[in-house]
C-alpha cells in the first residue's frame, strides 16, 4: 500500500504540519521507517518500564480516526466544539488530529502488531476533543475568525481535565493570548494535569526572535521546538524564549485517516513526542507534579546547548528513558513542604509542619537560648570580679552605671 508523503499544514490555530517529501512508504516497513525518531528519543529503552498504561492523554486538535487501526480500541471522542463550522452532513478527515494521536500511542497493527507506527506511549488512552479544523474543511477560513474558536480550546481544556487527562496535547498555536485560554491553563494546573504544546512553524519566515504563541508561550506550559535527527533546530521552528524542549520534527512518520500513513515536518510531532514521554512518567510515577515531570525532561535532555538552554531547542531534545530515570529520582527524593497546586494561603486549620523541620526548627531555638544563657552569664561573673576590683581598692562600685577599666588596668583573678 502507497501512503502519502506530505501533508499539508492544518493553518490558524493549528502549529501543524509542513509539507514533506520523501520516499514513498508501504504499511509493511513502516516500523522499520519510523525506528530512527523513535531511536532518537530513547523510546524503546523506556519500554521495558512502562508504555504508558493507565494514562489518558488528551488530544485537543481536529479530531482523531478512531477506526485508524493502529489506533482501535484506544480513543474515546470527547465534544466537537466546532459544530456548526462546516455545512450540515459534511465529513471531517480528522487529518492533523489522527496523525498526532498515532504519534503519541500508536500500537501498531497486524499480526503481532508488528506492522504499522507505534507511539511513544503505546499503552496509553487517546481523549479526543475537536476544537479546530483542518485547512481543507469548507468552514476552516471562518471558523478561525470567529470568537468561537477561541472558546473551543478553553471548553476542550475543561473537558479534558473533568474527564480524566494526565497529559494534554494542543499541537496548535495562536498569536493571541486570551482571557479564556488562559485560565482553562490554570484550571488544568489546578488539578496537576500536563499541558503541551507546539511552539510553532515561523521560524523561518522572521528574522530574529519569532513573536510568541499560544498556549505554548503561557507559563507552565512544555512549549516544544523541532529539531533534525541529529538534535539541530529545524528552520521552520520558532526560537523564542518560550521553548522549553526539542524533540524530532522533519520527516516524522504518522499514521493518517483511514489506511493512510504520512511522513511531514513541524512542531506538531515534535509536542505529540514529549506528550507521550509525559504520558511514561505519568504512568511509572503518577504522584508526580507537573513541574516535576517537566523537570524530569529537562534535566535530563539531550543535545543541551551550549550554556544549559537556547531559545530555539529550550534545555534540549526530549530523551524517554533518561526522563524516567530523573523521575524515579524525584519520585524517591523526601517529600518538602510547599503549597499544593490547588492550595491557599491562609487556609483555615491547623498549620501542618514536617517533623524533620519542626525537629531543626527547635534545635535552632535550643541553640540560640544557650548562647544567650551563656552570654548573661559571662556578663554577670564580670560585675562580680569588678565590684571585688574596687573593694579592694577602696572604690565604690556604683550600681547604675559601673566603670570601665582605663586602659592600663587589668582584671586579675582573686588570690
Amino acid at each position: 500500500m502507497v501512503v502519502l508523503t506530505g501533508l499539508v499544514a492544518a493553518a490558524g490555530l493549528a502549529a501543524g504540519l509542513l509539507t514533506a517529501g520523501g520516499p514513498a512508504i508501504t504499511v509493511h516497513n513502516i516500523r522499520a521507517a519510523e525506528q530512527l525518531q523513535l531511536s532518537a528519543i530513547s523510546a524503546p529503552a523506556a519500554w521495558p518500564q512502562t508504555r504508558g498504561k493507565g494514562v489518558t492523554v488528551a488530544i485537543l486538535d481536529t479530531g482523531v480516526d478512531a477506526s485508524v487501526p493502529d489506533l482501535a480500541g484506544s480513543v474515546t471522542a470527547g465534544p466537537d466544539e466546532t459544530l456548526g463550522a462546516d455545512p450540515s452532513g459534511y465529513d471531517p478527515p480528522h487529518l492533523h488530529g489522527t496523525y498526532i494521536a498515532s504519534l503519541i500511542a500508536g500500537h501498531g497493527s497486524g499480526a503481532g502488531r508488528r506492522s504499522g507506527v507505534i507511539g511513544i506511549a503505546p499503552a496509553a488512552s487517546i481523549l479526543s476533543v475537536r476544537v479546530i479544523l483542518d485547512d481543507s474543511e469548507p468552514g476552516f477560513g471562518s471558523f478561525a475568525n470567529e470568537p468561537a474558536s477561541d472558546n473551543a480550546v478553553g471548553s476542550g481544556i475543561r473537558y479534558a481535565v473533568q474527564h480524566g487527562a494526565g497529559v494534554i496535547n494542543m499541537s496548535l498555536g495562536s498569536i493571541a493570548p486570551t482571557e479564556n485560554l488562559r485560565t482553562a491553563l490554570g484550571y488544568a494546573a489546578a488539578h496537576g494535569v500536563v499541558v503541551v504544546a507546539a511552539a510553532g512553524n515561523d521560524g523561518g519566515a522572521q528574522q530574529g526572535y519569532t513573536p510568541f504563541s499560544y498556549p505554548a508561550a503561557f507559563p507552565g506550559v512544555i512549549a516544544v521546538a523541532a529539531v533534525s535527527l541529529n538534535g539541530d533546530r529545524a528552520v521552520f521552528s520558532d526560537d523564542n524564549s518560550s521553548v522549553v524542549l526539542s524533540a524530532p520534527g522533519v520527516n516524522v512518520i504518522g499514521a493518517g485517516p483511514g489506511d493512510s500513513y504520512l511522513e511531514a515536518d513541524g512542531t506538531s510531532p515534535a509536542s505529540a513526542q514529549v506528550a507521550g514521554v509525559a504520558a511514561l512518567i505519568r504512568a511509572r510515577y503518577p504522584r508526580l507534579t507537573p513541574v516535576q515531570v517537566e523537570l524530569a525532561m529537562t534535566s535530563s535532555a539531550t543535545h543541551r546547548p551550549r550554556g544549559g538552554y537556547s531559545p530555539g531547542t529550550g534545555f534540549g531534545e526530549v530523551n524517554a528513558s533518561a526522563a524516567l530515570a530523573a523521575a524515579g529520582r524525584l519520585a524517591a527524593a523526601p517529600a518538602r513542604p510547599g503549597l499544593a497546586a490547588n492550595g491557599q494561603f491562609a487556609r483555615p486549620g491547623p498549620i501542618q509542619v514536617a517533623h524533620r523541620n519542626v525537629a531543626h526548627i527547635t534545635g535552632y531555638a535550643v541553640a540560640a537560648a544557650v548562647f544567650v544563657l551563656a552570654f548573661l552569664a559571662l556578663i554577670a561573673v564580670l560585675a562580680v570580679r569588678i565590684r571585688r576590683l574596687r573593694r579592694s581598692r577602696g572604690q565604690p562600685a556604683s550600681p547604675a552605671q559601673p566603670e570601665q577599666p582605663g586602659p592600663s588596668e587589668q582584671f586579675a583573678e582573686p588570690q
